[in-house]
């Protein structure tokens, strides 16, 4: 299988980037991935941390991106700490998620990073953060999340 999901170079230098591999290699990449313009950007299996950019720009009247889409951007970085975090053997279903939006949010690149506080046997504990290209932290989330064997989740 070729794998779908995009990924940055992770620059160590201004001439030298190495490629991130993770579990997230090895399954398509999911159509809500698409839509938020979801790529890795950096990780670390072991630690349970990772880092996505996301480009999207579906903006509300004030012209600032959507909370519910800012919603899925932390959701869709906290599920995938776990994944990579377990080798692709354990799946995330959500139960709660705590979202604290503390700016607005403009168009362009949105950074996520995630890292998993603890990893039970059924139920793993996350925390999120977004921020803007200048620095700025957007939102923050921590979820708890249902741990499901992948091998059963995904078709």
């Amino acid at each position: 299988m070729t794998p779908c999901w995009q990924q940055v170079p992770a620059t160590t230098s201004k001439t030298e980037a190495a490629m991130i591999a993770t579990a997230l290699d090895r399954i398509p990449m999911p159509p809500v991935a698409r839509l938020l313009g979801w790529r890795v950007a950096d990780a670390r299996p072991q630690d349970g941390w990772i880092r996505i950019v996301f480009e999207e720009d579906f903006c509300n009247p004030a012209g600032f991106i959507q909370g519910g889409m800012l919603s899925s951007m932390l959701d869709d970085t906290m599920g995938p700490a776990v994944f990579i975090m377990t080798e692709g053997r354990l799946f995330t279903t959500t139960i709660t998620m705590t979202v604290n939006f503390l700016a607005p949010a403009k168009p362009g690149p949105i950074t996520g990073e995630a890292t998993v506080t603890q990893l039970g046997k059924t139920i793993a504990f996350v925390e999120g953060r977004l921020t803007a290209a200048d620095g700025t932290l957007l939102a923050t989330a921590s979820s708890s999340i249902r741990l499901v064997e992948a091998a059963r989740a995904l078709r």
